[in-house]
């Protein structure tokens, strides 16, 4: 799970690098990954979703889908992802990178 912009670690409306990946021990009938693109206000007590994604392949061992989003300034960006391999699934996020 990755996140990085485009300038170092403060910017005005820019672009927002996002993605994940999903990696299993061997190749699998299914492999997925869901990206969340969330956002918040330094005030709000909870992460909206800005944007979301999900990729599937069959028979890999691993799968990766980053995309680029031009984003609004004066909130804190974060990515979720929800990883599955056969029957296994489990989850990470970033940090919230704060954009002004």
């Amino acid at each position: 799970t990755a996140i990085f912009n485009d300038t170092d670690k403060r910017t005005l409306f820019g672009n927002l690098y996002v993605g994940g990946s999903t990696l299993a021990a061997h190749p699998v009938e299914r492999i997925g990954i869901a990206v969340i693109v969330e956002r918040a206000k330094e005030e709000d007590t909870e992460w909206e979703t800005y944007d979301s994604w999900i990729v599937h392949e069959e028979n890999e061992e691993w799968l990766s889908s980053t995309k680029e989003l031009n984003v609004e300034g004066g909130y804190y960006y974060r990515v979720r992802c929800i990883h599955s391999a056969g029957n296994d699934m489990s989850s990470s996020f970033t940090d919230g990178l704060f954009f002004e």
